[in-house]
């Protein structure tokens, strides 16, 4: 058992203004009781959020606004191996295999309670995603889904991504993915989409209800956090159905309610990477998700489109913003970077 980190100096992304992005080093501290010194393999960029950081697309008051303050440390789904462990760590041991909700950092400090062993069976590359399959689940959770069920799924990125197989794991029959571009629709059926659209939201009502039996699906999850988007979710819900906003906007005063919430009795229902429950929460939701991959119910298969070595940050950031219809997981590398 050690409790002393590395003599090297670790690095870390940086945001240290409005669309500044550095690599940074930084001295890391000694173990304390119950911590674990973890060397990152990779880290996954979550592309909605940080992108909403980055280019500070929130507004004043907000919780963002709040949240963003520099020097900003993004990042928080990484993977990596047990270099040391603290005194009173029974449960990791030095070459262990790990999740952590961590920043984008060569090397992190973790409570040991806070790490997820990650199963032989599931490689790094496919375990990252945990973080953003357990937001997706509290999605899940309060659309509360029926076996045989009927949804529908707006927004094909990596949130919807892993919404999808949520509903598809859960039993739902009709699994309905709204995108307009082709190269996610490919990765959606991959995860078990039974139908996909292409057409834009605002124009694809005929388009729902051919594809689920000319009704309109039970669940409606919007994933983008935009305006538009959610206004057109309230109008595909069926009757007393549910509407879950899934995507956290920068810009909630632009997103309104319709008609629809009244005449048709709909649900409105909030999920955040926040709502963590004694049943459900980081530790719990990994675990059932890393069961999943590993046995195959859960496809990660193609989901990692770009690696980046973290010297490459302001590509990385720059690919993110530029070119956000080719991108899927973007993968920080840290191991021989």
């Amino acid at each position: 058992m050690s409790n002393s980190p590395q003599t090297t100096p670790a690095r870390r992304v940086v945001f240290t203004g409005k669309q500044e992005v550095h690599l940074e080093s930084f001295e890391l501290e000694p173990l304390k009781d119950g911590e674990v010194l973890v060397q990152t393999h990779c880290s996954l960029m979550s592309t909605g959020t940080e992108n909403i950081v980055f280019n500070r697309l929130f507004d004043a008051d907000t919780h963002w606004d709040r949240w963003v303050k520099y020097p900003f440390y993004p990042g928080y789904s990484a993977v990596g191996t047990v270099q040391a462990v603290g005194s009173n760590v029974t449960s990791l041991q030095v070459g262990d295999r790990v999740a952590s909700r961590t920043k984008h950092s060569s090397h992190s400090i973790v409570a040991a309670d806070s790490c997820f062993k990650i199963p032989a069976g599931l490689s790094f590359e496919k375990a990252v995603w945990f973080a953003l399959a357990k937001i997706a689940f509290l999605g899940a959770k309060v659309a509360q889904y029926q076996l045989g069920d009927s949804v529908l799924i707006i927004g094909a990125g990596p949130i919807g991504q892993m919404s999808l197989r949520w509903a598809h794991a859960a039993g739902a029959a009709s699994i309905l993915v709204a995108d307009g571009l082709a190269n996610r629709l490919s990765l959606a059926q991959s995860g078990g989409a039974t139908s996909v659209i292409s057409n834009s939201i605002e124009q694809a009502r005929e388009q729902v209800l051919a594809a689920n039996d000319d009704k309109l699906p039970r669940v409606v999850i919007d994933s983008t956090g935009n305006a538009v988007v959610f206004a057109c979710a309230q109008s595909l819900a069926a009757k007393f159905g549910r509407v879950v906003v899934l995507g956290d906007t920068g810009q909630p005063c632009k997103q309104t309610l319709t008609g629809d919430v009244v005449t048709r009795g709909l649900t409105i229902v909030g999920a955040h990477d926040g709502h963590n429950t004694p049943e459900w929460n980081d530790r719990t939701i990994a675990g059932l998700f890393f069961s999943l991959a590993t046995t195959g119910r859960f496809s990660l298969d193609g989901l990692n489109s770009h690696h980046f070595k973290p010297t490459e940050c302001v590509e990385a950031y720059g690919t993110a913003n530029r070119d956000r219809a080719s991108t899927m997981g973007i993968v920080f590398n840290w191991s021989n970077s």
